[in-house]
């Protein structure tokens, strides 16, 4: 059978696993308050030691100070000194601080050397900027540094130095953190809007009018489903606009042939070249009744692309649509040496079906197999049950449609072989028969291979009353 439709078998994508974008902003969501926790406490974490250590070292800068201004206020000298701050400094090192101090008296001289100062050596004016004083009575009679030149803070206690630090090491801590965290949040806010970017220029460039726009599939979510969507929906409607000049161009081939026929017949006896005659009524009667049949073909299709084809449904049993079918074809199966035969039960269920309409569907899948089944073939027509549906099938032993063909033939004026067109064909018959069939609520489908012949199955709905 190979008349054809534009209404095609569309070959349908296998559709992805779908992994939810929910699940994928929660996970990314997740995943930045986690790293901003953790950056969060790294940044604390390394500030509070900072802060720690710094808090200790004055405090023992400040007990060592109080210490020795006692000492040199009991003895009135920094004799024997050294012994304090060396008792002081091994204590630091059994805390892992390592502090270890240089005490420097009132003429700059040094007088307890540790690390960086000797003893009796002068020490840098510099150095004393960043040295402790040692008051006495409101004198100052001596300087305290440690190695590392560190002077604690004067604005108050060691306790609220370290208080301090620490507010400051959150403060610092969490502005870091969210800075990192809103960088990281950006990247994956950008990653996850690209496909619908994406969608959207593909989008104005579709309604541009720039048909077959196609998007980059990145993903097996909701975006990545729509995006699998957009490029079937775009692939169909510059496919369709290819159908639809090319429908454009066949009704106007079909229109202008029988129309050159009465045209030419008419005009001839206008001028007296040709006598009327019998043989010429019944030509130009044929071409219009061929003009009436595609005008009536066209209406059907457009009734059912609106949805409104009529349909005055009843409660038929299946082998009566099989019957007259075969009683209409049987004379002119007859004269093709062909064997036409139906095989339905009489007690099948009953199909809610429009009688006339699926007359016209049998009738047209009958001629379809008389144009191509050779002398002694033979066609069936059978029906069985198949769940809550009746299948019907059309089988003859004709010359068989291509594998490529196919999917295609019931697309409108479609032909696989364009010099196989017989008189009277407008090439909707199959067309009409997947409109018609598709109001019913039914489904169709064909199954075919070159030289061995061609199976049509269709199935109607079982009559909620039919049983």
């Amino acid at each position: 059978m190979n008349d054809q439709g534009t209404k095609g078998v569309r070959d349908v994508e296998p559709r992805p696993r779908v992994r939810s974008l929910a699940l994928r902003l929660t996970l990314a969501f997740a995943c930045v308050g986690l790293l901003g926790a953790l950056l969060v406490a790294f940044f604390v974490g390394q500030r509070t030691q900072v802060a720690f250590d710094q808090f200790v070292t004055d405090r023992e800068q400040a007990s060592l100070v109080a210490q020795l201004a006692e000492y040199y206020q009991q003895r009135g000298s920094w004799a024997g000194v050294a012994q304090v701050i060396r008792a002081q400094g091994a204590a630091a090192q059994g805390r892992e601080r390592g502090a270890r101090m240089t005490l420097v008296g009132s003429n700059g001289q040094v007088i307890v050397g540790n690390g960086r100062f000797r003893s009796q050596g002068a020490i840098p004016r510099g150095e004393l900027n960043r040295a402790t004083p040692v008051v006495v009575d409101g004198t100052t009679v001596g300087w305290l540094l440690d190695d590392q030149g560190n002077k604690p803070t004067a604005r108050g206690t060691p306790e609220d130095d370290f208080l301090e630090r620490l507010t400051q090491a959150l403060v610092y801590g969490a502005t870091g953190a969210t800075m990192v965290a809103l960088l990281l949040g950006m990247l994956l806010a950008r990653t996850l809007t690209r496909p619908l970017r994406e969608l959207t220029a593909a989008t104005e460039s579709l309604a541009q009018g720039s048909l077959g726009q196609q998007v980059v599939v990145r993903s097996r979510d909701e975006l990545g489903t729509l995006a699998v969507s957009f490029n079937r929906m775009s692939a169909d409607l510059a496919r369709a606009r290819v159908l639809r000049r090319q429908m454009t161009a066949d009704i106007a081939h079909d229109l202008r042939t029988p129309l050159s026929v009465i045209l030419g017949y008419t005009e001839a006896l206008r001028e007296g070249k040709l006598l009327p005659d019998q043989d010429m009524f019944d030509t130009m009667h044929t071409e219009a009744q061929h003009l009436q049949h595609l005008i009536d073909d066209l209406r059907v299709l457009s009734l059912a692309d609106a949805g409104e084809l009529p349909l005055t449904r009843q409660h038929i049993a299946p082998h009566t649509l099989l019957d007259r079918a075969a009683a209409t074809y049987a004379a002119q199966a007859s004269a093709q040496g062909i064997a036409l035969d139906v095989q339905a039960l009489s007690t099948l269920p009953l199909v809610w079906a429009d009688a006339e309409r699926m007359a016209q569907v049998f009738g047209n899948l009958l001629a379809n197999a008389l144009r191509y089944t050779p002398a002694c073939g033979s066609i069936a027509l059978a029906a069985a049950v198949q769940g809550r549906a009746v299948e019907f099938q059309v089988r003859d032993t004709g010359s068989g449609i291509d594998t490529a063909a196919l999917p295609h033939i019931f697309e409108r004026f479609y032909r696989a072989d364009a010099a196989r067109q017989h008189p009277g064909s407008s090439g909707l018959g199959l067309a009409i028969v997947k409109s018609i069939v598709e109001a019913h609520g039914g489904s169709i489908h064909a199954e075919s291979a070159p030289g061995q012949g061609t199976l049509i199955r269709l199935s109607l709905p079982v009559s909620p009353h039919g049983e």
